[in-house]
C-alpha cells in the first residue's frame, strides 16, 4: 500500500468506505482460489467492522452511475466499474493501486 494511500485509511477523522461489490469479489477470488487471506472470510469481514470501515450497500444511485461509465476496450471487469460507480456517486475518492482506472481520472479521483 502507497503511504499517501496508508496516510488516508489510518487517518481517524476520514471516513473509509467499501463497496459491497469489493467485498463479494474478495469472496468471489476465495472460493476460486485466485485470492488467499490470513484469516477465513469472516474474520476478515470483522476486522472490517472492527476498523469502523462503512460497508456501502449497491444501491439505485449506483447502477445509474454505471450506466455513465465510458466504456474502455481493455477494461470491462464488471466489479471494477460497480466500485467506480459507487465512488462517482458517493462522490469519495478510489483508493486503488490498479493501473486499469487511471482512465477514469475526468470521472473519479484516484488514490494510489
Amino acid at each position: 500500500m502507497s503511504f499517501k494511500a496508508r496516510e488516508i485509511i489510518e487517518n481517524p477523522r476520514n471516513e473509509i468506505v467499501v463497496s459491497s461489490a469489493s467485498l463479494f469479489e474478495v469472496a468471489i477470488k476465495l472460493k476460486i482460489g485466485k485470492l488467499a487471506l490470513r484469516k477465513s472470510l469472516s474474520g476478515f469481514l470483522e476486522d472490517v467492522e472492527k476498523a469502523r470501515i462503512e460497508i456501502v450497500p449497491i444501491s439505485n444511485s449506483h447502477l445509474v452511475a454505471y450506466q455513465l461509465i465510458p466504456d474502455f476496450p481493455d477494461h470491462r471487469d464488471p466489479f471494477d466499474r460497480l466500485i467506480l460507480a459507487t465512488s462517482i456517486s458517493e462522490g469519495v475518492e478510489l483508493i486503488s493501486k490498479d493501473p486499469k482506472f487511471k482512465s477514469y481520472r475526468d470521472y473519479v479521483s484516484i488514490i494510489w
